[in-house]
């Protein structure tokens, strides 16, 4: 026996050449894999890759049907705009028709009411001209047939000038009282006296201020038919109106009444002045 056999050996056991081989193969060829790899990384940051996106590009056609469809989208805005502008003149121009139509109803009830009126005053105005008339009648046959002595004392207005006065008050009756109106259809106190006196040649002032002491004033005990009435101070009168016998008076009272006859005693004058 050695006397190095008890002594364990160190050495690898040997592997058999076709184990080696495989690894010496697949060594091999991991080498050359990164060998490439690492020239194709080189090569790759030696020289940029540049690429290159193609763009679509419009055909004639598709930029034919492009424009036709904004042609068309523009003409029904154009038509929308338009329709909308035909409702709007429509909805005005009957709007506005009605408004015709309503003045035109208005007018034409206006017109009836004024033709109404018309033929009333003009029945009115017969009527006072027929009364006028008679009165004028009764005081020639009355005057006729006093005593001499008597007419001879009596100083008669001029002939048909009262009867004048009081035909066209009684014709306005029914008339509406306004401020400062004159007529014809619409009076104040004063403007009516004054429009009816003018019937028989008296120019009368406007106000009643004045009218209360134009003429010869008189007592109210012993007023006549045509003498001027007024309520307030001679001078400084606010109303005026036509006494017409029986106890009554014509005037234009307020815009409540209008032009109407009423009793003196309800509402007693101040005073009374003749100016025929």
């Amino acid at each position: 026996m050695s006397h190095t056999a008890h002594i364990p050996s160190h050495r690898k056991p040997r592997r058999s050449a076709s184990k080696m081989a495989l690894r010496a193969g697949v060594t091999g060829g991991v080498l050359s894999t990164l060998a490439v790899a690492g020239a194709s990384g080189a090569a790759n940051a030696a020289e940029p890759v540049t690429q290159t996106i193609e763009l679509p590009t419009l055909t004639t056609d598709l930029s034919s049907q492009v424009a036709q469809s904004a042609d068309a989208t523009q003409q029904a805005a154009a038509n929308y705009q338009l329709q909308a502008e035909r409702d709007e003149a429509f909805a005005n121009a009957a709007k506005q028709a009605k408004k015709d139509q309503a003045a035109a109803e208005k007018k034409a009830e206006a017109k009836k009411k004024a033709e109404a009126a018309a033929k009333e005053k003009a029945e009115r105005e017969a009527a006072a001209q027929q009364a006028a008339s008679r009165s004028s009648e009764r005081t020639t046959l009355s005057t006729a047939s006093a005593p001499a002595a008597s007419t001879a004392t009596v100083a008669a207005p001029a002939s048909g000038s009262v009867g004048a006065v009081i035909s066209f008050l009684r014709a306005q009756v029914g008339d509406a009282y306004v401020m400062g109106g004159t007529g014809p259809n619409s009076w104040d106190c004063s403007g009516l006296v004054q429009a009816a006196f003018k019937q028989a040649g008296v120019d009368l002032p406007r106000t009643s201020q004045e009218q209360s002491t134009f003429g010869t004033p008189v007592s109210l005990s012993n007023v006549q038919v045509g003498d001027i009435l007024y309520w307030g101070g001679a001078g400084s009168a606010y109303h005026v109106g036509v006494y017409i016998g029986g106890g009554q008076y014509l005037d234009a009272a307020n815009p409540s009444k209008g032009v109407v006859i009423q009793d003196l005693s309800g509402y007693p004058a101040s005073g009374a002045v003749r100016a025929l």
